[in-house]
């Protein structure tokens, strides 16, 4: 029993996250232009983890991307500013996108 109760504790420790910020994602209407791993509108999050996964300040340039918008990076399509994502909320869809592999 003590084995299941940690197995389960484990399980939503880990998942709790992903899900929060697949939430937040949602919220904020992200989906709308992009999906885990197909591209829409925009590229798929997978993508972009892809992209970002060897630099250092990948973070603050994908917070800078949510929060003021960003073209080229991609393709031609800009990415608009998203006006109701707060510096706190980029920062956690960053850091959620990012780990995406």
């Amino acid at each position: 029993m003590k084995r299941f109760l940690f197995a389960l504790v484990a399980t939503v420790a880990i998942t709790a996250p992903a899900l929060a910020d697949e939430g937040l994602a949602k919220e904020k209407h992200c989906t709308t232009c992009h999906s885990a791993e197909k591209t829409k509108v925009g590229p798929s999050y997978k993508n972009i983890a892809k992209k970002y996964a060897d630099q250092k300040d990948a973070e603050a340039k994908l917070v800078t991307v949510i929060m003021k918008g960003g073209t080229g990076s991609f393709g031609t399509v800009a990415m608009p500013p998203q006006p109701s994502v707060n510096d706190a909320e980029a920062k956690q869809l960053a850091t959620w996108i990012l780990g995406m592999k």
